[in-house]
This record gives C-alpha cells, structure tokens and sequence, in this order.
C-alpha cells in the first residue's frame, strides 16, 4: 500500500483540493470549531470533532467525490451530540482536541484547564448514540498538580492510532514540571490500558509560539507526521506539517524534514486536524488537513487534501 510521504522525502507535496466549509448545519445552528478529523474510505465519511461548547461529531460525506469532481459539495450529515455514560449531554466546554475512530468507537482527547470541572482525559464514545463507554486516566506525570501536569489548554492535543490499535497522543506544549523549551511529552495506551509515557518528540526547530495540533501515524512505514501551528496577534499564522521516525530510541525523537503547508497553498488559519484521506487515481495516497475557525467571521473552517509528490526515480 502506498503511503502519502513524498518520494524523494523533500520532493514536498501538492494541493490537490481545497475547500471552504459552509458556517451552518440543515438544523440552523454553527459549524465549525473543527480541532480533530478522521476519515472512514469505506463509506467515504470525513469525521469531524467540534470544540464548540456542546461537544460534537460532524460526518461530512462525499471528499472522494469531490477528489474526482471540483464541482462536487462535501454534505454534513447531522451532527452527533457527545454525552456521558448516563446518557446526558457532556458540560459545556468538554474541549475535544484529538480523533481516532475505531469500527464503531470514537476515542477523544479532551484538552484541560486545570480545574475539577474541566480535567483533561482519554474517552471512548459510541460512534451510533455519542454515549461515553469507557474513560482512561492520563499518566501521572501528565495530572494537574502545583506546578506539575498539564499547562491549562496545552493539552492534550492530539491522539492517533498504531498499526497494532494502540494509541498515542501528545501534549501541545511540555509539561510544568519540565523546561519551557522541552521536548513535547507523548503517551501510549497499549490493548486498551491506561496510556503511560513513552518518549517525547523534539520541536526545538519551531518558533517558540508555536504548538503541536495532531499527529497521524504511518506504522507500516514506521513514520510519524506532526502538525505544527504557530499564531501571532492579531492575524498572523504559520502552519509546518514534520515527519518523525515512529521509534523507541533515540530520545527525544528528531525530525526527519519538516514542510511549510501555507508555501504548498494552504490558507493562513488556524490548522487543527490532521487525517489519512482517500486514494487518488493515480493510486497516490493523500493526507486531509482542517483548519478550526474558532467561530470568529475572520476566519474560516477549511478541508484541504494534500498528495506527495512523486518523481519518475521512484517506484511505482
């Protein structure tokens, strides 16, 4: 199967799509918030995980089609609605940050504030009632406490899936108890058991503002993307997508090569999510990038499908 990585790695990539997603749902309420995407080829559904308030999934159908035809309109189907194990919606500001959709479960990274009414956590949700199922404690060393854990809304950020059905996520920033320009702390959730820590992946080569949005693994090739947005007041974005080793050793894990996404064409946002998207026909595989509008007027919530490019030494 191909992988969407360049070939050679710094031939760099090509806008293939993009798309502007409409501001209001068929029931007259907002969209957007957008911070987390996963995307299911087999009935051509691009997930998408709002941050509103009110925690919710959106699945957006048709992003093979409008591959083939630049006419063609993503549809959103109706929005589904986040609750808890006893079947109430969640409380307001649940902050859904991370996606990885697993058959017919959805499993959230909620970022924190470090309060008791806003914890960070790992939750699996019912893909067909939105229901809670399960929740997994975060590491120790990840846990508000004086001066430990956590920076409030610095994670966690990001979540995606190995090749094995493990999880791994990622803070957006280090964590308190560690310098300010440490490398970003990762943690694995092995089978199903609470993640534990496992490396940290180094981001030194960022500007200081800037700060990890999701990750996307690619186990067969033992590859890892990191999406990298950076934002100075009062417009001014940067957006850097990087490419890791998906290893044990060494640590902190060094990018490979890093590419700046608004020089290939992508609009200056607020790039949240990050998602494996459908094949091309030319048997390309492409990754999906989604920006969150933060429901300001200024902004927008775009979809753009990107596919490495390939030159003629490479295999086919």
């Amino acid at each position: 199967m191909d992988l969407p990585i360049p070939c050679p790695i710094d031939a760099g990539w090509e806008l293939v799509r993009r798309v502007a997603l409409p501001r209001e749902g068929a029931d007259g309420l907002p969209l957007g918030g957008f911070s987390a995407a996963a995307y299911l080829p087999e009935s051509d559904r691009l997930w998408l995980l709002s941050d509103a308030p009110q925690g919710h999934l959106v699945p957006w159908g048709g992003l093979a089609r409008v591959l083939r035809n630049p006419r063609a309109k993503l549809n959103p189907g109706p929005r589904l609605l986040l609750k808890d194990n006893a079947g109430r919606l969640l409380p307001p500001h649940f902050d859904g940050e991370g996606l990885v959709l697993d058959q017919d479960r959805a499993w959230i990274v909620s970022e924190g504030r470090r309060t008791a009414t806003r914890s960070a956590g790992l939750l699996r949700f019912s893909l067909q009632t939105g229901r809670q199922q399960e929740s997994l404690p975060l590491p120790s060393s990840w846990v508000a406490s004086p001066g430990k854990g956590l920076a409030a809304n610095k994670g966690p950020e990001s979540l995606t899936m190995l090749g094995s059905g493990d999880l791994l996520m990622a803070a957006e920033k280090p964590l308190l108890q560690s310098d300010e320009n440490a490398p970003i702390p990762l943690a694995r959730s092995i089978a199903g058991a609470p993640p534990q820590p496992v490396g940290s992946l180094d981001l030194s080569s960022a500007a200081p503002a800037d700060g990890l949005t999701d990750l996307l693994a690619l186990p067969r090739q033992r590859r890892l993307f990191a999406l990298v947005r950076g934002y100075k007041p009062p417009m001014a974005w940067s957006a850097h997508l990087l490419l890791f080793p998906l290893e044990t050793t060494p640590l902190p894990l060094q990018p490979l090569i890093g590419w700046d996404l608004l020089g290939v064409g992508l609009p200056a946002d607020n790039w949240e999510a990050l998602a494996l998207g459908p094949r091309l026909g030319d048997g390309r595989s492409t990754v999906v990038l989604v920006s969150d509008d933060n429901f300001s007027p200024l902004q927008s919530s775009w979809v753009v499908v990107l596919a490495p490019r390939r030159t003629s030494a490479c295999p086919s």
